[in-house]
């Protein structure tokens, strides 16, 4: 059973390594869709997950090893999934007025956490927008699906490596 556990974390480390690739090098360098706070945030989320696993992956945990990386990226998915379900509200139902506000790095840097945080969450006008859509869903839809699948995976090599009673 350690191996296939060593799988799914090296198998989620490699999407969230392909996952940044693809919009880093793809949708920002090609397509010229810069990042809006959320995204960033949405951005850190999958970077811990794939951290975590990669790490987990190179130390094969047992037992409370495991639990403890599994509900690393638990919880990292769900703080991650809960920016992309506020992400994707704000486009299907985008502030009466738009503006482009400040990036994340302004809003960290300038800002006590206790203003930025409210502001990030917000939105802006860039968060609002539609940019791009594959098979129908948006870039934080689909972050939003990555993030359940990487929880989901990572309870199921927590629940299929429990010792038997």
């Amino acid at each position: 059973m350690r191996l296939q556990v060593r799988l799914v974390f090296v198998a989620i480390a490699v999407a969230c390594a392909s996952l940044m690739a693809y919009g880093i090098y793809y949708l920002q360098e090609e397509l010229g869709l810069e990042p809006c706070p959320m995204c960033v945030l949405q951005r850190y989320a999958l970077i811990s997950i794939g951290a975590v696993a990669l790490i987990a992956a190179i130390h094969g945990p047992r037992a409370w090893g495991l639990k403890i990386y599994s509900g690393l990226i638990v919880l990292f998915a769900v703080l991650g999934g809960g920016v992309a379900i506020r992400h994707s509200y704000l486009q299907h139902f985008p502030p009466k007025t738009e503006s482009c506000g400040s990036d994340l790095g302004f809003l960290m840097g300038n800002l006590p956490l206790s203003q930025a945080i409210p502001r990030i969450f917000a939105g802006t006008g860039s968060c609002s927008s539609v940019d791009w859509k594959f098979l129908g869903l948006t870039i934080p839809e689909w972050t939003l699906a990555w993030f359940a699948i990487f929880a989901a995976a990572a309870i199921w090599a927590v629940v299929a490596n429990r010792p038997p009673k």
